[in-house]
């Protein structure tokens, strides 16, 4: 499936020319000649990248850009004519990825827009997601129905190894192994301690993930596995 890049340009002749060149390297594009259209387009389409001009009608850039962000990390490349490092240190700061001045080459922003993309892949590669609940392995963030959580390292160390095995019955045995590298100064029944305050930080709306199998240790499972 071809990524779908969102221009958002109030020049037509510039919007077009991206949308020409961006089609040529197989992405799918939507162009909006305004900002509160382009608000619309990216809440209704969920974009995989925009191309977000500074200046544009109904609702400029630096606002829109403030939106997107607070309601999604979609990867956001601006285009400005202003070229002064403050503005583009603003530009960035509002939440934009990337940065480029016009005029420009649209080969150019077909390059970044390649290299954001690259950028991003290599972050989603980098979470953990079952059901629920969402590992960022960057930054250790745990959200539980999008809803952050706090976990000691132990216990993120406990889930990560869980998330990334779902429905395999673990050993306790195996289950220090894989989450502590064996760097675990405690008997292996003191695994089920944690994991007992794990699963109460864990369950929602009556649904616990972590399964005891008696006998032989724990699973992971979720309600759509």
């Amino acid at each position: 499936m071809s990524h779908l890049i969102l221009v958002v340009e109030d020049d037509t002749t510039i919007a077009n020319w991206l949308r020409v060149f961006l089609e040529e390297e197989g992405f799918a594009v939507e162009v909006a000649h305004d900002g509160r259209t382009g608000l619309n387009l990216a809440r209704s389409l969920t974009p995989d990248l925009i191309v977000l001009d500074l200046m544009l009608p109904r609702l400029d850039g630096m606002e829109l850009c403030q939106i997107l962000r607070r309601e999604s990390d979609v990867p956001i490349i601006m285009l400005t004519a202003k070229a002064g490092l403050a503005d583009r240190t603003r530009g960035l700061d509002t939440g934009a990825d990337d940065y480029v001045v016009k005029p420009f080459d649209p080969e150019e922003v077909v390059a970044r827009a390649k290299a954001v993309l690259r950028r991003v892949q290599d972050r989603v590669q980098q979470r953990l997601r079952h059901g629920r609940i969402t590992i960022d392995e960057t930054t250790r963030r745990v959200t539980v129905d999008e809803k952050p959580i706090n976990l000691s390292r132990t216990l993120y160390l406990l889930l990560a190894a869980f998330m990334r095995h779902p429905n395999q019955v673990l050993t306790r045995d195996q289950l220090i192994a894989l989450a502590f590298d064996d760097d675990f100064d405690a008997y292996d029944r003191s695994i089920d301690n944690h994991i007992f305050r794990l699963r109460k930080q864990i369950a929602a709306d009556g649904f616990q993930p972590i399964q005891t199998v008696y006998g032989s240790g724990y699973r992971f499972v979720t309600k759509d596995e």
